[in-house]
């Protein structure tokens, strides 16, 4: 392939990383790879369309097992002391919440549903704590 295929190929995979959910930075690798390929093109490296291929094929391979971890875990892994879960954290109850009751809480900026999953009533203006999380709804039980 000629230089600028594989510069074409290289922003073609970068943009799609872009697009991509969550690919996770393969793609970025690839693209980089594939435009690491084409600069060798660009500076008169010439090599045969099996040593372009093998040449792209190595560097995705070396790039992903070198790097993608460490990038991935900096860019995804968030504020320092963020955790995935917040089970275990605690809830104002502004109502009296009956057992297997709901009610309409703030809880970190957000309207949350809560639910008393406990067997004993929780009392207006006291904390509650979080037992598990159900899509946006806290299951809650008296501290």
């Amino acid at each position: 392939m000629l230089w600028w295929h594989w510069m074409i190929l290289g922003a073609v995979l970068l943009g799609a990383e872009l697009f991509a959910i969550d690919a996770q930075f393969y793609l970025v690798f690839l693209g980089l790879s594939a435009a690491l390929v084409g600069l060798a093109g660009m500076f008169g490296i010439a090599m045969p369309e099996w040593a372009q291929w093998m040449s792209f094929a190595v560097l995705s391979l070396v790039s992903f097992f070198t790097f993608r971890k460490s990038l991935y875990a900096k860019i995804r892994g968030g504020a320092t002391g963020f955790r995935e879960t917040i089970s275990g954290d605690t809830v104002n109850i502004k109502e009296e919440l009956a057992p297997g009751g709901e009610l309409r809480t703030d809880y970190r900026g957000t309207k949350w549903t809560v639910r008393n999953i406990g067997a004993t009533a929780i009392s207006a203006g006291t904390r509650a704590k979080v037992v598990k999380v159900d899509g946006l709804t806290l299951h809650i039980e008296a501290e």
